[in-house]
């Protein structure tokens, strides 16, 4: 295919693409987005086009891969805390209205539990709950995805022993 036939098909498809992206997204203006960064990951990799085979099926790939990592990333920043000690309770603060001295107690205690724990519980655990996948998590750490899981899981088990505990300490 030619530079020339490959832009003609390309602008061909913008309407079904724009189509296609608004169905994604659900948005004029995140549609528009995801259609110009499709075209031009379409443009940047033509070479990567196989002749004879689907063009059109190729570009809907593109998008639909586009739409997915955008959307997977912006799940992880929004998960990711800010780094302070209260970083819970930044983190979830849409979640609730109006905060108590007791729910900002219960998050400082919290993050105080987590800190306590030691660095092959504690360093996979805030992975997790910053919005890494166990794949991710794994890798980076350079352990095993079935060790990670295991130690995420345990960890919640010790974060829930460790709170029970507590409670038993302040009934008199």
């Amino acid at each position: 295919m030619t530079t020339v036939q490959f832009n003609n098909n390309l602008l061909g498809l913008q309407d079904k693409l724009l189509y296609f992206a608004l169905s994604l997204t659900s948005n004029d203006d995140d549609a528009r987005d995801l259609l110009q960064e499709t075209t031009l990951k379409a443009l940047t990799y033509r070479k990567q086009f196989t002749a004879n085979t689907n063009f059109k099926a190729w570009v809907f790939t593109i998008m639909k891969n586009t739409f997915i990592n955008n959307y997977r990333r912006n799940q992880k920043t929004r998960n990711t805390f800010d780094g302070t000690d209260d970083a819970l309770r930044v983190a979830n603060k849409s979640s609730y209205t109006s905060e108590t001295p007791d729910m900002v107690q219960s998050v400082s205690e919290m993050s105080g539990l987590i800190n306590r724990l030691g660095d092959d519980f504690r360093i996979p655990f805030k992975m997790h709950t910053d919005g890494y996948k166990y794949k991710e998590i794994a890798e980076d750490l350079d352990l095993p995805i079935g060790t990670v899981k295991s130690r995420i899981f345990f960890t919640r088990r010790k974060l829930q022993e460790m709170l029970k505990d507590r409670e038993g300490s302040y009934v008199g």
